[in-house]
């Protein structure tokens, strides 16, 4: 399993947790649209933060992914060349 999909699973239970806390607590319905309302916008900060993070290891991942593959493709370029330097040289000695 993903370690998104776990976060987001964990947040999604907690919030539906929270959300029939309040709703069946003994309180006008006044506070308890009040109450409601803070804990879905507390959810909502907090799942934006973890998105954001997510987001940010995936862009890091894939920046690290493309300068090694640019330093791999340098460095097998640069063995062609080295091996058709050689080839030449060969070529040119019978």
């Amino acid at each position: 399993m993903k370690t998104s999909t776990t976060v987001l699973g964990i947040l999604g239970a907690a919030a539906a947790g929270a959300f029939l806390g309040v709703l069946f607590a003994p309180d006008k319905g006044s506070n308890t649209r009040k109450k409601i309302s803070d804990k879905s916008k507390d959810y909502k900060d907090n799942l934006k933060s973890k998105v954001d993070d997510i987001m940010h290891t995936i862009s890091s991942n894939g920046k690290e992914i493309i300068e090694e593959g640019k330093a791999r493709f340098n460095a097998a370029k640069e063995d062609f060349n080295t091996i058709k330097e050689e080839a030449k040289t060969v070529k040119t000695n019978y």
